[in-house]
């Protein structure tokens, strides 16, 4: 696609209505994605739990580009290009695993968990090893949570790190452990994956375990007085709780305004209560864990985040349930969803996966399915904008200003 052929496009677009059909399947657009976005962006690659041991390691596949991600013999967590520097081939081969050293399988070049080469039988004694170093991807951790960015110069990362250190520090993600996880292929460009997490107006139809638990599908144009009521005591008590902590706590009707083009906000985190009698984002609103991090009361509403353009995690006392997008063409989406838990509680005594799994993966497999449908019809030639509702739909609007930001910057 053509620079003139794309400014057409954006200049047909209409605000407030969606995007014309070609930014949900042309490939050149989403080649312009992979520019513009994934390799500019800082991307939730992992949790640190799962790099506890110096040579543990686990793969991030953003299209065509593999990173390692590592702990080093320094404790440190270190991204690297998985492309060996003698002829490109792909060094690790398996998803995660544990590694003294990194070897390409090919010719064995050898490199330290930092990516430093450190053997390369047969090659000539005028080359130097110091410059031949894996290509070295940025990389923080922030309570837990590691993030990656594929940039030469990356966007600031520190406003991020101060909104989501001091929210998950309670959490103690970075002591917990993974109870499961789950991959999905779903069928659907990462928009329209990203353009259904940002509303709840198909909740009430669609993720019935969701909206027994959650006051976000009311909204201002159909929230009734016991509604409001109800909601404005539940927020109440959960921010006497957090107040002393400055967290901040939402208690507005529908879902927190995210994100902000106007102001660079690619990430936020709040906590949120839930409906009264409930603790966890579990099938009955009981404890399916035991507490994590540094809680001692499970009446802590949940602890939700988000970072564009991959990452958003709902925390409840209990357990933590993170969610992962990676690009994978024009019209797939590779998502992983996470299941956290204390990482001493004990499966079959502390915690069932059959009582821990239901809540997270019915409401997520829901949304999948909802965005297989909706990419089946934006591919139809029948297929025209819409309007989107201001009362229900004003993140969608949000997420589409972010995203056409990002798709004019310059690389």
């Amino acid at each position: 696609m053509m620079p003139s052929e794309l400014a057409e496009l954006l200049a047909r677009r209409r605000a407030g209505w969606t995007l014309p059909q070609a930014f949900f399947n042309d490939p050149a657009i989403y080649r312009r994605d992979l520019e513009r976005v994934w390799r500019t962006g800082w991307l939730f690659a992992g949790h640190a739990c799962e790099i506890r041991q110096p040579g543990d390691f686990f793969l991030v596949e953003i299209d065509a580009d593999s990173v390692i991600v590592v702990r080093g013999d320094d404790g440190a967590v270190h991204a690297l290009h998985n492309v060996c520097r003698h002829r490109g081939s792909i060094i690790c081969t398996e998803p995660a695993g544990h590694v003294n050293k990194l070897v390409c399988p090919y010719h064995q070049w050898a490199y330290d968990l930092d990516g430093r080469l450190v053997a390369w039988r047969g090659m000539q004694p005028e080359l130097r090893k110091e410059d031949f170093s894996l290509h070295r991807v940025h990389v923080r951790e922030v309570a837990g949570l590691i993030f990656i960015n594929l940039a030469r110069s990356p966007l600031p990362f520190a406003a991020a790190e101060e909104c989501l250190a001091p929210l998950f520090r309670p959490q103690g993600l970075e002591r917990a452990k993974i109870a499961k996880t789950v991959d999905y292929l779903v069928k659907a460009n990462w928009k329209i994956v990203w353009e259904n997490n940002r509303e709840c107006f198909h909740c009430n139809v669609n993720h019935p375990q969701y909206t027994k638990a959650n006051f976000d599908h009311y909204n201002a144009d159909d929230t009734a007085p016991r509604i409001r009521d109800e909601m404005a005591a539940a927020a109440a008590h959960v921010e006497t709780k957090w107040a002393a902590a400055g967290i901040p706590t939402h208690k507005q009707t529908g879902m927190t305004k995210f994100p902000d083009a106007e102001r660079g906000i690619w990430f936020s985190a709040n906590r949120t209560p839930l409906v009264a009698g409930w603790v966890s984002e579990s099938m009955d609103g009981r404890q399916v864990a035991p507490l994590m991090g540094d809680y001692r009361d499970p009446d802590v509403g949940t602890l939700r985040a988000r970072a564009l353009p991959n990452f958003w995690n709902h925390s409840s006392c209990d357990h933590s349930v993170s969610t992962r997008l990676l690009p994978a063409g024009p019209q797939l989406t590779a998502i992983r969803v996470w299941w956290l838990v204390d990482e001493h509680a004990v499966e079959g005594r502390d915690y069932d996966l059959s009582r821990l799994l239901p809540f997270w993966q019915l409401t997520s497999e829901q949304d999948w399915l909802i965005c297989e449908r909706q990419q089946r019809g934006i591919n139809s030639s029948a297929y025209e904008s819409g309007p989107y509702s201001t009362f229900k739909e004003y993140n969608v609007e949000g997420f589409v200003r972010w995203y056409l930001d990002m798709l004019a910057r310059e690389s």
